[in-house]
């Protein structure tokens, strides 16, 4: 018997990309002037150090990958 549930939509491989995760985070802080605050240090810093990246790399990718981090920073502000 064929199962006539439908199929769950396969995610974008980006999404598993842990710099791709930390380019978001920092990007919404950005656009929300807040890298001063002493939120983002704990929580992007915390990233980070929990993902084993720096901020160089972080800055690398957005530089290369500017479009599609915004798309995500939208899809994010905006509940999708």
């Amino acid at each position: 018997m064929k199962d006539e549930r439908p199929m769950a939509k396969a995610k974008p491989a980006r999404k598993k990309d842990p710099v791709f995760g930390a380019a978001v985070l920092k990007l919404l802080f950005r656009e929300r002037h807040e890298e001063q605050s002493p939120q983002y240090h704990d929580i992007y810093e915390g990233v980070l150090r929990d993902l084993g990246l720096t901020d160089e790399q972080v800055e690398k990718y957005l530089e290369a990958n500017l479009a599609a981090v915004k798309e995500a920073v939208r899809a994010r502000v905006r509940g999708g």
